[in-house]
């Protein structure tokens, strides 16, 4: 049975089980998740979730202070999404550092655990809320469920249940417990809400509020996934009570394929499905030298779900982040896309670059989603055609961002700060997490 299976990977793996690939991989998840999730901390959803959290507490709200354990969580988990520029996984279609960093590292502080135990937490968290992921798309997609909210519950409470050193039995009731919180709508996203925010800062906080109580004997449903009223029956594409569960639990890692190693990080604080148009405008407007006013049509071909993202006129900063039209728009005019720009609706000339760019689903593309997001951009001007294809846009684990890019998008999300003090996540294993945690914070602040 899959919850069973999960409860067994959970408590058997250990760090010394862990590839070296995989530790390093770890290593630049947690620093982007602090790059994204300092900047996050002054977003307005941010400030709002910090005004009603608990002012006490040993675990750390990045950017601020501490907070309880749950609170903590739910505070990063807000700050590390609201900015639409955390890593996430292409076939699972779910971002799982906003939901598993922010649990894991919740109680790792409050438990004085090590780098190593951390470390080994995440990777098992990003494993569990991968897979599901997996398991479950597109068909959980499709029926409006928003992949982070609902399988980074359960990856959550699999990097808390480590972290508490949960044995097979509880480890079984966290998950039960937060297979039956699990929850988060596309509708939040799609409308532009902060919602959407709330998704991966309830899915750390439920994460922990399930370890907590199953070390208390709390219990939960041992087969939350595959029973007949369970997960999978009630999110996936399990709706005749005749079609049989999958008899299967997903794959263990062999020879070091962790899920972790194919999550991508993100290049512009928008949807991820808008990365490939970008690439490919940014592509043809640097190496052509294209003047705007020159510019006479942009015609967009891709793949279905990043061709539905053709909202012209989004009234928040929410729904610029989902818009394809906008986004290009401003990567246009301004020659690169991020988080100051960003949802500046009174830009001179926004809506009139906007207005030239036409966006179409190509079946020949769609056939290639997921396993690709394609897109192909053509900017007529003066008369001329100039073309871009991108299959897959940068960060992806095929076109990765080395340590030094990532380490440049922390410094320019917060240029106050001298990435000179993250040298110290080089030996993460080494370092006790409270310890680690309490010296970063001071910098940040």
């Amino acid at each position: 049975m899959i919850t069973q299976y999960l409860a067994e990977f959970i408590d058997s793996t250990r760090y010394q089980d862990l590839p070296e690939n995989v530790i390093n991989q770890a290593k630049l998840c947690f620093l982007d998740f602090l790059g994204v999730s300092l900047r996050g901390s002054r977003g307005e959803s941010s400030g709002i979730v910090r005004n009603i959290i608990n002012a006490q507490g040993d675990s750390t709200v990045i950017g601020y202070d501490t907070s309880t354990p749950m609170d903590a969580a739910l505070a990063n988990g807000v700050s590390a999404h609201c900015l639409d520029l955390d890593d996430g996984h292409r076939l699972a279609q779910l971002h799982p550092g906003a939901c598993v960093i922010p649990s894991a590292l919740a109680l790792a502080e409050t438990e004085k655990r090590s780098g190593k135990e951390f470390i080994t937490a995440m990777v098992v968290g990003y494993q569990v809320a991968i897979q599901l992921g997996m398991l479950l798309n597109p068909s959980h997609r499709h029926k409006g469920f928003h992949s982070t909210g609902t399988c980074g519950t359960i990856g959550a409470a699999a990097a808390a249940s480590k972290i508490l050193d949960l044995d097979k039995e509880n480890i079984l009731n966290a998950l039960g417990l937060a297979g039956t919180q699990a929850a988060g709508l596309l509708e939040s996203d799609h409308a532009g809400s902060m919602a959407k925010h709330l998704h991966a800062g309830k899915s750390a906080q439920e994460g922990v509020l399930s370890a907590l109580l199953a070390s208390e004997g709390f219990t939960g449903a041992h087969t939350i996934l595959e029973g007949k009223e369970g997960f999978l029956k009630a999110m996936g594409e399990i709706n005749d009570v005749q079609t049989p569960l999958p008899e299967t639990a997903p794959e263990q890692p062999t020879n070091g394929e962790f899920e972790i190693l194919r999550v991508y990080f993100k290049k512009y604080p928008v949807c991820r499905h808008l990365h490939s148009s970008l690439d490919a405008i940014f592509n043809i407007m640097e190496y052509n030298k294209i003047k705007i006013t020159d510019i006479h049509d942009v015609a967009v071909e891709t793949y279905e779900i990043a061709a539905l993202h053709n909202n012209y006129h989004p009234e928040t900063a929410e729904g610029f982040r989902q818009s394809l039209p906008l986004s290009l728009a401003m990567a246009i005019i301004n020659g690169n896309l991020d988080v100051v720009n960003i949802g500046n609706t009174n830009c001179e000339d926004l809506n009139e670059i906007a207005s030239k760019i036409r966006i179409k689903c190509n079946d020949d593309l769609n056939k290639l989603y997921p396993h690709k997001r394609p897109s192909k951009v053509t900017i007529k001007s003066k008369g001329q055609f100039y073309i871009s294809r991108i299959d897959l846009p940068k960060g992806e684990p095929e076109t990765p961002f080395t340590r030094e890019e990532l380490l440049n998008k922390f410094n320019t999300l917060n240029p106050e700060v001298d990435v000179n003090v993250l040298d110290v996540l080089e030996d993460l294993e080494d370092l006790r997490t409270d310890k680690l945690m309490n010296s970063l914070n001071d910098e940040f602040k």
